[in-house]
């Protein structure tokens, strides 16, 4: 929390100075109250005129301040609100392992949840945090002004009110660590709920859609109510201490009112003043408590982008000779999918792993990503251990195709060129390769046509052929392609793989349930995995 803070140190002082002037102000109106009462009591009417006047401007100009200030802690909120979701960005782009160890799910909720809790119990709380303290610091210095008795009890109230909430804070930071666990599964349930709308539609499972729907609603509003039930508990707790001290101080204003060592008019204020401290430090405990509750959700970022947001240098190794796998083994869970599996793979070869589902040929892609590090054996490029390489200079030659293509809410030229710039012969090669040029014809925008969310405007087999031509494009040495083609027909299908094949530069790496006899002759290898009790190999 702190380190957002300094960051964005201008904004962030700028509101605690309005927070302090502001609730500075607030006090001193209390010394022109007891002045205009003051007056009342001895029949000065010009006085009393003069005294409200300037209490009045005195309200106007808080009122101004309060303005401001409420302007001004927006802004700050949306900054940090903004730079915390840019370092979620970037502690999930510099931990790819990790990114691929979780649901997306838990992502989106990092990203939507997480930031409006950290609004509640952290930015709101601290800015509101300094007003209050500043409150009681500057009731405190008009209670001085006024008897030293009354500076005493202002002191013995505000180490007691400080003191108090160091008990729950504990606990609270506890219940904030559960509250963004649970809320995170509750988001990653609720996307799958929502993916599977279509299937329990057409099954006429609606019944089930809303039972789902409030089961998970209530997986999502539970822990935060608990965290705000205990809370309020706690809140109550210090609250009365609050109630105390105020009622003891009343005692001693009385008193000292009575023995004529303060003015009759100090009655009114300096209850006010008593209370400000009081309640101020009441209040900035209860708050306090809710920062504490907050520190779970920062825990989570473990990386921070600089202001220019540089990734960590794409310096690719190159691969000059070959990729091997030696006695890999790997399990999800329970289920082992590899068994002591070799591969080996040399530069500009054209591969094929083929076998049935569930067999492990897309996590042999997935390794060879560096998604999933928690395997046995060896991965080497040019013989260096894979685990040795920063997986930033493994993908940055490495473009991936899988079945299920994603494709960006934009258009397809910038689904393909990702931003960068590329001549119209690059271009234009590109898409011939991947046989879109067929599909471009008969779209009037043709490249700057809507993909859609998620491609919706296209077809399967276009979606595939734009991330091809993507892959094409950035000249990517090494292909992995996990059923790429299988949305294809069979006639554009033969030109893609004909264009990959061709290429001599590229090293090609395909996955299939089947290959006929005439596409395995067109392979430098073809492994044909079994099933995952043996994982046995073979070549034609």
């Amino acid at each position: 929390m702190s380190y957002y803070l300094k960051k964005h140190w201008k904004i962030s002082s700028l509101v605690c100075l309005l927070q302090i002037t502001t609730w500075g102000l607030q006090a001193g109106v209390q010394l022109l109250l007891m002045a205009t009462l003051d007056a009342a009591i001895a029949l000065d009417f010009h006085k009393f005129i003069f005294w409200s006047l300037l209490n009045l401007g005195g309200w106007g100009i808080y009122m101004l301040l309060c303005a401001l200030l409420g302007h001004f802690q927006a802004q700050a909120v949306r900054t940090l609100n903004n730079a915390v979701r840019k370092d979620i960005c970037y502690t999930l782009l510099v931990s790819p392992m990790a990114y691929h160890s979780q649901d997306t799910g838990a992502y989106l909720s990092w990203l939507t949840a997480d930031i409006k809790q950290l609004e509640k119990l952290a930015w709101n709380p601290f800015f509101d945090c300094v007003g209050r303290i500043a409150h009681a610091i500057w009731c405190v210095i008009v209670l001085a002004t006024l008897h030293w008795t009354l500076l005493v009890a202002s002191l013995i109230s505000a180490v007691v009110m400080w003191s108090l909430p160091k008990v729950f804070e504990n606990h609270m930071h506890k219940l904030g660590a559960d509250c963004t666990a649970q809320q995170a599964d509750a988001v990653a349930k609720m996307k799958d709920m929502l993916s599977g709308y279509d299937v329990l539609r057409s099954f006429g499972a609606g019944k089930r859609f809303l039972r789902q729907g409030q089961a998970v609603s209530d997986d999502m509003e539970r822990p935060s109510a608990r965290m705000d039930s205990h809370r309020a508990a706690t809140e109550s707790v210090v609250g009365m201490a609050s109630v105390t001290i105020q009622a003891l101080s009343d005692v001693l204003i009385v008193a000292l009112a009575f023995r004529q060592k303060i003015k009759l008019a100090v009655l009114m204020g300096g209850s006010n003043l008593i209370a400000g401290v009081t309640n101020g430090l009441s209040m900035a405990a209860d708050l306090r408590l809710s920062m504490a509750a907050s520190k779970p959700y920062f825990e989570k970022i473990t990386a921070h982008a600089s202001e220019q947001f540089e990734l960590p240098a794409n310096v690719a190794i190159p691969v000059e000779k070959c990729i091997t796998l030696e006695n890999i083994s790997f399990s999800y869970g329970e289920k082992q999918v590899l068994d002591h599996a070799s591969m080996h793979f040399d530069v500009g070869g054209k591969y094929a792993i083929v076998g049935p589902s569930g067999c492990g040929k897309s996590t042999v892609l997935k390794l060879l990503l560096g998604w999933l590090p928690e395997y046995s054996g060896q991965i080497a490029f040019d013989g260096q251990d894979a685990k040795t390489i920063p997986t930033e200079a493994i993908t940055s030659q490495i473009s991936y195709i899988e079945q299920n293509v994603f494709l960006f809410n934009t258009t397809i030229r910038d689904n393909i060129t990702l931003g960068d710039k590329f001549s119209g012969e690059e271009m234009e090669k590109a898409i011939r390769g991947s046989a879109l040029d067929g599909d471009l014809q008969t779209m009037p925008l043709g490249l700057d046509t809507p993909v859609g969310e998620n491609g919706s405007n296209l077809s399967g087999g276009q979606k595939q052929r734009v991330a091809i031509a993507r892959a094409l494009i950035h000249h990517r040495s090494i292909l992995l392609v996990d059923e790429g083609t299988s949305a294809l027909d069979q006639k554009n299908a033969d030109i893609v793989e004909k264009s990959l094949l061709a290429d001599p530069d590229l090293t090609l790496i395909l996955v299939s349930h089947h290959l006929t006899k005439a596409r395995k002759t067109q392979f430098t290898k073809v492994y044909e995995m079994d099933n995952v009790a043996s994982n046995a190999y073979g070549a034609p």
